[in-house]
């Protein structure tokens, strides 16, 4: 298996991410990409490679281009007003206040393309969201020539950022990128499967009302984790999408016992569906150590799910998204992928 990466990813690195009223440093650090990396690198899991440069056309085809011309220009429009520290919104649009009109102030934009404050813009926060999504896309390339798997280490994140929102530490949504470019390609459909162990919203919300995207979700129940307001079990997908959108809110605590049984009736939903291929929002923060989850799976647990998903025999893209546990990713993103590898 072929592994994507660019070291574009440590420009960016939020240091003012609000946590219980005080700012701290994020949890989505630099040493994330890097441990993985290294991991795959001393376990020879495969060649990596750089990615090509597929330019924003497909960014756009998913994400609003006012946008996208916001996240691009946003740092330079801020230090240029005399500020130096990193970018968090001031201000939200109220839910009762919202007119329609897109802003045109910094500050504005800022809150109306935004929807919390764990996701700074930084000097490096573009060019590292922008190369994030060249990886995804050049990981993409290679099982659509022929490849069985290939595995993107994308960072930033993705799935928590929706046409014309960031969020969750996410500002492209890398999974929706690759569906989306496996769709112009040709696919007839796709399936979206996200692990992690907060739902994937902002996936969600771009394929809601279609039926070429399958999304299938397991993760902590939104009644009482981020991402609050959508992941319940009866939002089923809209209009032409209705039944292609499958939730399984979680409760605290659970191990794999408890895990893998809404797992295999994922796997059977999607074996149902038929799709032409698999992307995999891999996220690992579902491990019990992790400092962002209350779920307690071990690193054992992660082989696992490799082997089931192995047996789904559907070319997979894996497109890496959660996991804080610095000492332990490398160990459970490896197994994932040694697992499905045989």
């Amino acid at each position: 298996m072929q592994i994507v990466y660019s070291n574009t990813h440590k420009a960016h690195f939020g240091q003012s991410e609000l946590v219980d009223g005080a700012f701290q440093p994020s949890f989505e650090c630099p040493e994330r990409a890097e441990i993985i990396l290294s991991t795959l690198r001393d376990n020879a899991l495969g060649k990596v490679i750089s990615p090509k440069d597929f330019g924003l056309a497909p960014i756009v085809s998913v994400h609003q281009p006012s946008y996208v011309d916001f996240i691009r220009g946003a740092w330079n429009r801020w230090t240029s007003e005399g500020n130096s520290f990193d970018m968090l919104p001031l201000v939200t649009p109220g839910r009762s206040r919202v007119n329609g009109r897109e802003p045109t102030a910094l500050a504005a934009q800022h809150g109306w393309f935004s929807t919390d404050m764990l996701t700074p813009i930084t000097n490096g926060s573009w060019d590292a969201a922008y190369q994030s999504a060249q990886v995804a896309l050049t990981a993409q390339k290679l099982v659509s020539n022929g490849d069985r798997a290939a595995y993107a280490l994308c960072r930033p994140p993705g799935h928590h950022a929706g046409s014309a929102y960031s969020g969750g530490f996410c500002y492209l949504n890398n999974a929706a990128i690759v569906a989306e470019a496996l769709r112009a390609l040709g696919a007839n459909r796709i399936t979206i499967l996200d692990v992690d162990y907060h739902h994937g919203n902002g996936t969600q919300d771009i394929f809601y009302e279609r039926p070429d995207v399958q999304f299938v979700s397991l993760h902590a129940d939104p009644s009482w984790e981020f991402p609050f307001y959508l992941g319940f079990a009866d939002e089923k997908g809209a209009g032409p999408g209705e039944g292609y959108n499958l939730n399984y809110p979680l409760p605290r605590g659970v191990d794999w016992t408890a895990w893998s049984e809404p797992f295999e009736a994922a796997c059977n939903a999607i074996d149902g569906y038929g799709p032409d291929f698999l992307v995999l929002s891999l996220g690992v923060d579902t491990f019990g150590g992790d400092p962002l989850s209350s779920f307690r799976l071990v690193s054992d647990d992660f082989k696992k799910i490799g082997e089931r998903l192995k047996r789904l025999r559907r070319p997979t893209i894996f497109i890496q998204e959660g996991g804080y546990a610095v000492g332990d990713i490398g160990k459970n993103v490896f197994n994932v992928l040694s697992a499905f590898e045989g």
